[in-house]
């Protein structure tokens, strides 16, 4: 048994949950639940990360007390294994002092033990949005493309970390694929910004405009910055690290694959093997916006069309590692298309079959061997495309296994009552037994309920058409 650890980023509370994080943390459940069926030891942790001056400011924004305010938000990621059926294994607060603190402590010390933590002085210009320093460089016009405004003039002493000692070291860990960062244009993006030269960075905000946030040790009168902070998370559950990919979105891929690898290598600890990097929702072209209003909540679109439907949008429309666009145009065709008249229809017409004729599943033997080639291929390609992180690929070869099952039924026509009626309809019931083996990564409700239909021969409606 091979032992799998994976993490997702930890959702940043200043806010509820919004389809962008839904769609990483679904592929990531995906992955756990493959590597599970393949007989790996899987810890899946995710988490969320409370601490900085945007939650501070965010808690004194809603007139609640800045614990409370994180403690009400975070209790809404946590919610989502429920909402989005999610198979994580633990979930870790950054709040939480008896399990996260110690270990961002723990790592403080290493570092600060090789040399690699020291105090200045120092004036730049602060990203409240990406909670860090920024140049001239990282703006467009003077403002933070990500966020869309000016960041501050700001002059503190603070603690600083020599990540421009490791940035080279880096650089040769990911060219030589040590850290696999995919996809590889990712891994150029970052190579990139290394080669352009290094600065050390702020390690910490003095105390008394961030009081929010985890003491230094020795020193109360400065705050760990809130990066320093959150990334150590990963190390939390014991006797899992190194992780075996880290799943972000890229708008954070320079913490992970830069500074998080140089603070592993300062402490002399593995490094992570695979930063996975998935693109950012648009909504009908456009960037998901409170001021435009076109936030999309994932619990509302699941009351209203079911966690699989959501699921399976997430996982077989967006483009893995791009940026994907929603529509409730483009998700009801998927449903209608896919779903209601693809998978819907394919199990509704066999399990029909099956129960008219009661077939049982021992009486599946003789299998056509066009059936099992195809289901054999529809496997091995499915196993290819989850080892590369391609689950819109993955997905469609396994509709491509349904519309083969919905073919055979077509041209053979067992319901005409040949003398070959029953063998085919137990065909057709093997293709479905399968097709339900291979719904648990991606649909779990739905495999499931297939699989509990087949056992007690009842009759189903999936995804009724919308």
């Amino acid at each position: 048994m091979n032992k799998f650890y994976q993490t997702t980023s930890i959702a940043y509370v200043n806010g509820a949950p919004h389809l962008g994080f839904a769609l990483e943390i679904i592929q990531a459940d995906a992955v756990a639940r493959w590597h599970r069926q393949k007989g790996d030891e899987v810890f899946f942790l995710t988490g969320t990360d409370e601490h900085g001056a945007k939650i501070a400011k965010a808690a004194e924004e809603a007139g609640i007390n800045v614990k409370d305010f994180v403690d009400q938000n975070a209790e809404k990621f946590r919610a989502l294994k429920e909402v989005l059926n999610l198979s994580w294994d633990d979930f870790i607060r950054t709040s939480d002092q008896e399990r996260h603190w110690s270990n961002v402590v723990e790592l403080w010390k290493k570092l600060e033990q090789e040399g690699d933590i020291y105090k200045k002085t120092y004036k730049g210009l602060y990203c409240i949005g990406h909670e860090a320093f920024v140049t001239e460089k990282d703006l467009v016009n003077g403002v933070c493309h990500d966020h869309n405004k000016k960041p501050e003039v700001i002059e503190e002493e603070n603690y600083f970390f020599r990540l421009s000692k490791y940035a080279l070291d880096v650089a040769t860990r990911i060219k030589s694929g040590n850290i696999k960062i995919i996809p590889e244009n990712r891994a150029h993006e970052i190579l990139n910004f290394i080669s352009e030269g290094i600065e050390d960075i702020s390690f910490s905000r003095p105390r008394k405009d961030l009081q929010w946030g985890i003491p230094v040790p020795g020193d109360d009168s400065q705050t760990i910055y809130v990066w320093a902070d959150a990334l150590t998370n990963y190390l939390y559950p014991k006797g899992q690290w190194p992780a075996d990919v880290h799943f972000i979105g890229k708008d954070i891929l320079r913490f992970h694959a830069l500074y998080w690898p140089a603070m592993l290598l300062s402490a002399k600890l593995d490094l992570p093997r695979n930063i996975f990097v998935h693109g950012h929702i648009t909504v009908e072209g456009q960037k998901m916006s409170k001021t435009l209003g076109n936030v999309i909540d994932p619990v509302e679109l699941i009351k209203k069309y079911g966690v699989d439907a959501v699921r399976y949008y997430l996982l077989r429309e967006i483009t893995p590692t791009d940026d994907g666009d929603f529509s409730y145009k483009k998700f009801e065709e998927r449903y209608n298309g896919d779903l209601a008249n693809g998978l819907g229809n394919f199990v509704a017409r066999t399990l029909t079959l099956v129960n008219k004729e009661q077939i049982k599943i021992e009486e599946v033997i003789n299998i056509d061997e066009k059936i099992f080639n195809q289901i054999t291929k529809t496997k091995r390609i499915i196993d290819e495309k989850m080892g590369e992180f391609k689950f819109h690929e993955a997905v469609a070869v396994l509709w491509e296994l349904i519309s083969f099952g919905d073919k055979y039924l077509n041209e053979n026509k067992p319901w005409e009552k040949t003398n070959n009626s029953r063998s085919q309809i137990a065909n057709g019931l093997f293709i479905l037994k399968n097709v339900s083996e291979l719904l648990q990564s991606f649909l779990p409700e739905t495999s499931e309920k297939i699989k509990q239909s087949i056992e007690k021969k009842e009759k189903i409606n999936l995804f009724p058409r919308v």
